[in-house]
């Protein structure tokens, strides 16, 4: 995985960077991006890939899944997929907890 130590840490990382923190071709990382709508990497004028930390994090959950566990490509799909959907329900049920703290906020300065 990307190194974490005192170093000041990339925005972007080349293809090449990103195949040799997972030991795989560069091909792999292309093909992974065309089937795997998560990874999305910022392209330069010439087509150069500029991959972030979040594709990065989303390249290392695919390489666990598939290379280290075994799935098939469809089977990492959907893992993500429902990984995904958690986070958005999440994301949901805070936006619901906000408004709920607001509104006993509210009640709680008319009481007194």
């Amino acid at each position: 995985m990307v190194k974490e130590d005192n170093d000041i840490e990339k925005k972007y990382y080349s293809i090449g960077e990103v195949a040799q923190i997972f030991d795989v071709a560069p091909s792999l990382i292309r093909f992974w991006e065309s089937h795997f709508e998560v990874i999305k990497p910022r392209k330069t004028k010439n087509g150069t890939r500029q991959y972030t930390k979040e594709d990065i994090d989303n390249l290392n959950t695919i390489y666990f899944l598939v290379k280290k566990k075994g799935y098939t490509l469809q089977g990492a799909k959907e893992v993500l997929q429902k990984k995904q959907q958690i986070a958005d329900n999440t994301v949901q049920i805070i936006n619901t907890l906000e408004k709920v703290k607001a509104f006993l906020e509210e009640l709680k300065s008319k009481l007194k």
